[in-house]
């Protein structure tokens, strides 16, 4: 039985195999969305200054993401490639420091949240209101922040598996916690106090911490194809190594990200508060687009990794034609919505007559960027599954530094409305970059991999 779990992702046909192991976690990345975006729901109801609040500590909590997901990304390509080529001890050591690569992330960003935060509201021309919101939101996000980084990567340990379930269940857990106890914190129902935003960040690391318990059930006492083995461990510098040549290149790109939403806050808060906190309604919104493309991608990546440790061209070729084809599917769809209801979209934060009128064409506009971002992102999984995610760290790079924010910085002059066209410039500029580098790994690695016909390749 063991066996059959592990070779799956090398002999199951691949257009079932990324539809059984990424909806699950597709369902689970919109149950995340969805949470985001309640949580941003829920903030607007107390004022548009408590939204702002929340849309500049964004850049945090997505450097946080970052560090998070870079190193769990990191250890699925290291424990699937190690599986495809049979080194199951070295796949079973990379799942165990997993577990404390977790707990370091958190040290630095506890340490973070109780020193830096007042320093870090200074960088913004925000009123006494706003900041002393977001220091309350700050403090608590990071301080707290343990539940996010251990689950995080005991979810992408088990994915690594082929086992997309109980990461799905794991984020569930979080996100519905989170869901339940927002209008209870925020409000002070059920006899909790008022804590309006605090009550926000107080219900997002609850979720985040009751999804570790549970994924740290799982793992340890239940029965996986790796092992987290805390007896007798030894701490290894070659597989932190190894994890983080993959791991360190996707945190330096999900990171630019951050440095991205500040720059772009910096730009924005010169044209008016509202322009900041429509920043943060987009990043909401794209969300519903975007989750379900990363959950695909999480199906994709483990079959990626393990073909190529398997050496079989032909199904990882597979993989990634059908994954760049689900993604363009999915991100059609969010053109469609983000052109014909934009309005209803920006309503659900109770938006304002100002941030409509700015909001809807923004939206549209912004909107165009969705189609090339859909191949960019399955391009950068590819990358990242077979080892090369110093190629995605250039992508990104181009698209949010090199190109983004430069161009974001002209068009400002123009008008505000001139700002949203960095984005789908950004985009085609980094696709081109993506299709270059596609290329040269191909020619470099992947033509080479098999020379067997189909025919004879499981």
């Amino acid at each position: 039985m063991e066996q059959v779990k592990e070779n799956k992702m090398g002999t199951a046909p691949v257009l079932g195999l990324i539809a059984s192991m990424s909806v699950p976690a597709m369902f689970s990345m919109l149950v995340q969305a969805l949470y985001n975006v309640v949580d941003s729901f829920f903030v607007a109801q107390i004022s548009e200054s408590a939204l702002t609040a929340v849309s500049l500590v964004f850049p945090v909590q997505n450097l946080m993401i970052a560090v998070g997901v870079g190193t769990a990304v990191g250890v699925n390509s290291l424990i699937s490639r190690r599986l495809g080529e049979k080194r199951r001890e070295e796949a079973d050591s990379a799942a165990t420091h997993a577990v404390l690569l977790g707990i370091f992330n958190w040290v630095i960003f506890a340490l973070f949240g109780l020193i830096f935060p007042q320093w870090f509201f200074k960088l913004f021309n925000s009123t006494p209101a706003v900041t002393q919101m977001g220091i309350d939101y700050l403090s608590i996000v990071t301080v707290f922040s343990f539940g996010m980084f251990v689950e995080i990567n005991l979810e992408k340990t088990l994915q690594a598996t082929g086992n997309m379930i109980f990461p799905m269940i794991f984020q569930l857990t979080g996100a519905l916690t989170n869901i339940i106890l927002d209008p209870i914190f925020i409000f002070g129902l059920l006899g909790a106090p008022r804590l309006e935003v605090a009550g926000a960040a107080i219900a997002t690391v609850a979720g985040q911490i009751l999804s570790m318990i549970l994924a740290l059930i799982v793992v340890l006492f239940g029965r996986h194809e790796v092992e987290v083995k805390l007896k007798g461990f030894r701490f290894d510098w070659a597989t932190v190594k190894n994890i983080y040549a993959v791991g360190f290149p996707s945190i330096i790109m999900q990171s630019i990200g951050s440095v991205m939403t500040m720059g772009m806050n910096a730009i924005l808060i010169a044209f008016s508060e509202t322009a900041v906190a429509l920043f943060g309604v987009y990043f909401k919104l794209q969300s519903f687009v975007f989750m379900p493309v990363f959950g695909l991608n999480q199906g994709l990546m483990p079959i990626v990794g393990y073909n190529f440790g398997a050496r079989k061209k032909h199904r990882l070729l597979a993989a990634i034609k059908y994954g760049c084809v689900i993604a363009l599917v999915i991100m059609a769809i969010g053109v469609v919505l983000f052109w014909t209801i934009p309005g209803a979209l920006l309503g659900i934060f109770n938006a304002s007559e100002q941030m409509l009128e700015i909001g809807i064409p923004a939206l549209r506009t912004i909107s165009l960027c969705f189609l090339p971002a859909a191949l960019g992102i399955v391009f950068s999984t590819a990358f990242q599954a077979t080892g090369h995610g110093f190629y995605s760290m250039l992508i990104s790079l181009l698209r949010q530094l090199i190109v983004l924010l430069p161009a974001a910085f002209l068009l400002a002059k123009i008008s505000l409305a001139a700002v949203w066209y960095a984005f789908p410039i950004a985009e085609v500029f980094s696709l081109a970059a993506s299709i270059i580098l596609y290329l040269r790994l191909y020619r470099n690695t992947l033509r080479t991999l098999d020379t067997r016909p189909a025919s004879e390749i499981n």
